[in-house]
């Protein structure tokens, strides 16, 4: 099984005789290497080529101030500690410019991952909760069919699909060709009117998802899904895009077997798809709104600590006067009574 790059693009879903769903992905072009089919079966073939063209998808993009001397009343004391209010207002502006500083690491970080080139990151998200199908829903059977002999370690390959079984209860089963005889297949609803005749043909209920990968030469694949009335309930077309943005990106991985690549999507999709997916911008608010808090509880703390310093002072220094001083007149008040004789 030849990998590579190419051009992709998305068949809309659809459903046939308003009962089953359905849809799929192409991509064509590329030249990253080829495969030779027979009874050795080693994995991809990376040698040469280039990535090709296929533009991958992108998703959305989601000093204080100058001081001044307060002068109290009275001798000697009543005076406020100089610059006090500009080191709350510092404070505030280093929290505010860190969590500014977290929220411009995380948008770069996020964007970083979505366009990375050659190899798509972004992955639909999953937002809504789903429940698993009963047990008993399911006429289970066997979970592929290599007619182009890619399989050959055929553990390795159920893995990943019985995990989709178990998370899911949908039995995934993968129908992999590289030839469909007496069949003409140039579009995906081709393609999809394929797979829902092949899918009476392999199962007797409605409870599976049938997912034909289809690769007429090296680097060119087409994919169709086929979902039952009772699978629909469950992979639905946001989940089914989920399963076909993991086998998109993990085909260009080299580093994976023929095996690894269906087991590893699937394993991977079900996850997500009975998940609902947390927005990465939920911690990085919640780490910003505690260093917010914990900012102002500081500034209201440093506060709180020169007013009772002043308090303190205060009542130092009228504790440390002369009790001869107590009563008598000020020199103000001498001087006024000089005044009135």
């Amino acid at each position: 099984m030849a990998r590579g790059g190419g051009r992709g693009s998305r068949g809309g879903g659809g459903s046939f005789g308003g009962s089953r769903g359905s849809g799929g992905r192409t991509s064509f072009g590329g030249s990253r290497g080829g495969r030779s089919f027979g009874n050795s079966k080693s994995g991809r073939s990376s040698s040469g080529g280039s990535w090709g063209n296929r533009t991958p998808r992108v998703g959305p993009i989601f000093s204080g101030g100058p001081t001044y001397r307060n002068y109290g009343s009275g001798p000697g004391f009543g005076r406020g500690l100089r610059g006090s209010s500009g080191c709350g207002c510092s404070v505030l502006i280093t929290v505010i410019i860190i969590i500014i500083g977290i929220i411009l690491f995380m948008s770069l970080f996020t964007s970083s991952n979505n366009n990375s080139s050659g190899n798509p990151n972004n992955i639909t998200v999953s937002t809504i909760e789903r429940e698993a199908l009963p047990k008993g829903a399911v006429n289970e059977t066997s979970y592929f069919t290599d007619q182009a002999g890619w399989i050959s370690n055929q553990t390795q390959m159920t893995q990943g699909l019985r995990h989709f079984y178990q998370e899911t209860g949908v039995q995934p089963h993968v129908y992999i060709t590289d030839y469909i005889a007496g069949e003409s297949i140039e579009t995906i609803n081709e393609l999809s009117e394929y797979a829902n005749d092949l899918y009476d043909e392999l199962f007797t209920d409605e409870a599976h998802l049938l997912l034909v990968f289809y690769e007429p030469s090296p680097s060119d694949y087409m994919m169709a899904y086929i979902t039952g009335t009772a699978a629909k309930q469950v992979i639905d077309t946001e989940a089914a895009d989920i399963l076909l943005d993991y086998l998109d990106r993990n085909y260009y991985d080299s580093n994976l077997t023929d095996e690894q690549f269906f087991s590893n999507s699937f394993r991977d999709a079900a996850d997500r798809i009975m998940t609902v997916t947390t927005s990465p911008w939920i911690p990085v608010f919640t780490i910003g709104g505690i260093i917010l808090l914990v900012g102002i509880l500081f500034v209201w703390w440093k506060k709180r600590q020169e007013k009772v310093a002043i308090e303190q002072k205060r009542t130092d220094e009228i504790l440390n006067r002369p009790i001869e001083t107590f009563g008598k007149n000020s020199e103000a008040d001498e001087l006024a009574k000089k005044y009135e004789e």
